[in-house]
């Protein structure tokens, strides 16, 4: 018995065996946008028209694509444009306000102005010496503060907990404090030192303690989610062996995740090292230096962002210049957090996991 193939239909036949757009096609097409906006940028046109521009162009690579390759090929490249259009829409954004703080804050940029502060400092000269100590102690403080309450609280709700009430009521807390807004942390925190100190106190420690409010919520839920990564099979066999349960928890959970809950401890120093309106409220605003956490008001580098955009003096552009180096100085600290992270993540975590 002879069987009979039916042949497919002429436009199935032509997309699946037809002709195709040459290799070197899209690249073409993306090359003539670029060129295109680069050009209309140059005459005048600003950012978003030269990106409409771009964007026009690249549509018609679907167009090419339906004269040439047919339907079904050129609804595939149409939905790649548009995906690939909206990824770089994402992106405009985060460049956008990277090239803005660079550019603007390279230019004061110097050994005077990281070595010195603003006391006694009117109009040109000054530096952010104080801010940056600031910000350092105050976010260390904090940190010293979170990460050992965030951690154990995390293997409380993984390793002890086995699903009771408190840990139903603990993960509901943490859900909430993760929504507050900053300043209300900054409001809890002077309220608590008000009852020890009087109305008006301003102190470094108290920022230290306002950041923490924001910092363990983020410990406590990027922990717990590592800890439950780990495999239950290496808790019993640790078990199988007559290790007792702290010392599992010590030995082998959180070795193996420990990964993970650096990153999360970075996330949440990055998370609050830019807050401004906890710190505003209880740390204050200084121009001098002040190394005590526990005496007087302490600058820190958001803050003193505001307060130069805020008060700029007279001439304004030396305070503003200040304020745009100060938000320069901050986005590269938490570069380097997320790089000692990233070396961190690589050189702990599991070697067949690199």
């Amino acid at each position: 018995m002879t069987t009979t193939l039916t042949p497919p239909p002429v436009d199935i036949a032509r997309e699946l065996y037809g002709a195709r757009l040459p290799s070197w096609g899209p690249k073409a097409v993306i090359a003539t946008a670029v060129i295109a906006a680069g050009g209309a940028y140059v005459a005048g046109a600003n950012a978003v028209e030269a990106a409409l521009i771009a964007w026009v162009i690249c549509m018609c690579l679907p167009l090419w694509s339906v004269a040439v390759e047919g339907r079904r090929k050129a609804t595939d490249r149409l939905v790649t444009t548009l995906v690939s259009s909206a990824f770089v829409l994402a992106l405009f954004p985060l460049f956008s306000i990277l090239w803005t703080v660079v550019s603007k804050g390279t230019k004061v940029l110097s050994a005077e102005f990281f070595t010195y502060s603003m006391r006694n400092v009117v109009g040109e000269g000054g530096g952010i010496y104080q801010a940056l100590v600031g910000t350092l102690l105050i976010t260390g403080a904090a940190a010293v503060i979170s990460i050992p309450i965030g951690i154990f609280s995390a293997i409380y709700l993984v390793e002890y907990a086995d699903g009771n009430r408190l840990a139903r009521w603990i993960r509901f807390l943490v859900d909430v404090m993760t929504g507050i807004p900053s300043i209300v942390a900054g409001l809890f925190a002077y309220a608590l030192f008000v009852l020890f100190f009087g109305e008006g106190v301003r102190m470094g420690i108290g920022g230290s303690v306002a950041l923490s409010v924001l910092m363990i919520p983020v410990l406590v839920r990027s922990t717990e989610e590592m800890l439950k990564l780990v495999p239950n099979e290496l808790r019993e066999a640790a078990y199988a062996l007559g290790v007792p349960k702290w010392r599992t928890v010590a030995k082998v959970v959180l070795p193996t995740s420990l990964a993970g809950i650096v990153t999360g401890i970075t996330l949440s120093i990055a998370r609050v090292i830019g807050e401004t309106a906890p710190l505003l409220i209880i740390a204050g605003a200084t121009d001098s230096v002040n190394f005590n956490l526990f005496d007087g008001r302490m600058a820190t580098l958001p803050v003193f962002a505001y307060t130069s955009q805020r008060n700029p003096g007279i001439p304004p552009e030396f305070s503003i210049d200040r304020a745009w180096g100060a938000a320069l100085v901050l986005l590269i600290i938490v570069m380097l957090l997320n790089l000692i992270a990233r070396l961190v993540s690589y050189f702990f975590s599991p070697k067949g996991e690199r």
